[in-house]
């Protein structure tokens, strides 16, 4: 299929194909028209196919889409208006029919792809949608996915990414869903431009983030950096810094204070309105007439 120069769209997503797309070809320039490569839900392994991201023209910059700088040429426009294909956009499965020169997709996700997310991906300039979700890539999430202006979904969740969310990121205007869930991020959010939108969803799982929108603060450590909050302080942090401790103290004093008085209230009598209020009227002259009855017993005996 390497050998396909006109090949816009390839979507071979859940079946049970395997087998390592990183491994060397004698294809030098594969697919360089290619719009949508949907080869998500199968058993690839190995490294991300760089030399595919090296040659996709149509996912980059207009001026590069082709090396004898024509404009994009469609010769097949029926074909492009009739198109039926499923593809998975902002993580929901869509039913596209037809595909616009503009639209571009790359979705890997549920494979077995290793290794770190290459640099070749910066250059896709012209990319909507990426999704490497579900494999067990690992590094660091890097600052040239800033450079994909275009993006309007990015899904990296479920693998094992570490380090902090570049600030980078924020220069994606254009995005409308972030999925960054169940990876090994850390440090403080970013909170400009689309970052400002996102919710709770794009970041669970990651135990080391921290600010706004997830309830984890941060704190300042030297006056210097951002870090994330010790997970006691969330715990059991309050209000101006009361914790448990003290609560516990306030509550065990104030029970046996108010022990103590309502024992003293019962045992007098006064004020009258009060126990009249809790035991019925006239409590106070049962308890005399009781007393009374009981006092010629004693001196009997």
């Amino acid at each position: 299929m390497e050998g396909l120069p006109k090949l816009k769209v390839l979507v071979l997503r859940s079946n049970k194909f395997g087998g390592n797309t990183s491994l060397p070809s004698p294809t030098k320039l594969p697919f360089p028209k290619l719009q949508v490569l949907d080869i998500s839900h199968n058993a690839f392994v190995g490294y991300l196919p760089n030399r595919y991201f090296n040659n996709f023209k149509a996912m980059m910059e207009a001026r590069q889409r082709d090396d004898t700088n024509k404009p994009y040429d469609f010769n097949d426009k029926d074909y492009l208006r009739f198109v039926d294909m499923i593809v998975t956009l902002k993580g929901q499965d869509q039913l596209l029919k037809r595909l616009l020169e503009t639209f571009t997709t790359i979705d890997l996700s549920s494979n077995s792809f290793s290794g770190t997310i290459l640099p070749s991906i910066g250059n896709l300039k012209n990319l909507k949608y990426l999704n490497l979700s579900h494999n067990i890539l690992t590094g660091h999430i890097p600052s040239y996915l800033g450079n994909l202006s275009e993006l309007e979904s990015l899904d990296l969740s479920t693998n094992k990414l570490d380090g902090e969310i570049p600030n980078e990121l924020t220069r994606l205007t254009f995005l409308a869903k972030l999925n960054l869930s169940m990876n090994n991020l850390v440090g403080q959010i970013p909170r400009s431009n689309q970052f400002s939108t996102l919710e709770n969803d794009s970041y669970m799982g990651n135990l080391g983030l921290c600010g706004v929108p997830l309830s984890r603060k941060c704190k300042e450590d030297d006056g210097k950096s951002m870090q994330p909050a010790e997970e006691e302080d969330d715990e059991y942090e309050f209000i101006d810094g009361f914790g448990w401790r003290c609560v516990v103290m306030g509550y065990g004093s104030g029970f046996i204070l108010g022990t103590g008085i309502g024992y003293m209230i019962i045992r007098s009598g006064r004020p009258r309105w009060l126990v009249e209020f809790f035991f019925g009227v006239g409590y106070k002259y049962k308890t005399k007439k009781r007393s009374n009855r009981a006092a010629p017993t004693r001196m009997g005996t």
